[in-house]
C-alpha cells in the first residue's frame, strides 16, 4: 500500500502543530466514517434543539384522560423534542461512564489496544494466519482483547442501566407533556 509519516497520523502527539484540524476523535473513525458527517449530525441536532426551558416547564405536564392520549402524546413529543431526547441519551452515557472508575479504564484499555494495533499496522501491514488485517478487523481485534476488562467493569449492566434510565425518563416526558397547542390543532382537523 502506501507509506505514510509516524508523526503525521499520530492523533495523541504531544505537539499541538502535529494535529490536524480534525481532531483526535474524527482522526480514529473508521475509513468510512468522516469527521465532517459526525461533526454535521451533531450540528444539525443541536440547532434542531427546543429550548429547555419550555421542556421541563411543569405547567405543561398533566395526567393523560386515556391510553389513546398517551400515545398520541409520546408520538408528537417523540416527534418535537427527539434533539433534547439525543442530547439526554447522550448524558445519561456521559453520567454512566464517569461515575464507574472501572468501566473508565475498560474503556481506556479498548482505545490504547486500539491504537497499539494502529500504531503496529502502520509500521507494516498487520498480518494475522497469512491474512492482511482491514482496520474493521483490528477494530474486532481491539475489542475482543479488552472483552474480559469490559465483562469484569460490568459493561453489559451499564448499557441496560442507560437503556433503562433513558426509557424511563424520555418516556415519563413524552407521555405527561401536554401537546403543542399547533399540535392539537391538527390532530382535531383530520379529516373523517
Amino acid at each position: 500500500m502506501f507509506k505514510m509519516d509516524p508523526k503525521a497520523s499520530d492523533p495523541f502527539s504531544s505537539d499541538p502543530e502535529e494535529i490536524p484540524a480534525a481532531g483526535i476523535v474524527t482522526r480514529m473513525l473508521p475509513k468510512g466514517i468522516s469527521g465532517s458527517a459526525l461533526k454535521d449530525w451533531l450540528d444539525r441536532r443541536r440547532k434542531s434543539i427546543r429550548p429547555w426551558a419550555s421542556f421541563v416547564d411543569q405547567r405543561k405536564f398533566s395526567k393523560p384522560k386515556n391510553f389513546g392520549e398517551v400515545c398520541q402524546r409520546v408520538v408528537r413529543n417523540l416527534d418535537t423534542y427527539h434533539s433534547n431526547y439525543t442530547f439526554i441519551f447522550l448524558g445519561l452515557i456521559f453520567y454512566c461512564i464517569i461515575s464507574s472508575p472501572i468501566l473508565l479504564i475498560a474503556l481506556a484499555v479498548f482505545v490504547g489496544a486500539f491504537y497499539i494495533i494502529h500504531l503496529r499496522s502502520m509500521e507494516s501491514k498487520l498480518v494475522v494466519f497469512g491474512r492482511e488485517m482491514t482496520q474493521g478487523h483490528q477494530l474486532g481485534l481491539a475489542g475482543a482483547v479488552s472483552l474480559p476488562v469490559f465483562w469484569l467493569a460490568g459493561a453489559g449492566a451499564a448499557v441496560f442501566w442507560v437503556l433503562g434510565a433513558t426509557l424511563a425518563v424520555i418516556g415519563t416526558h413524552a407521555a405527561f407533556r401536554e401537546l403543542e397547542s399547533s399540535d392539537v390543532e391538527e390532530l382535531l382537523m383530520e379529516p373523517v
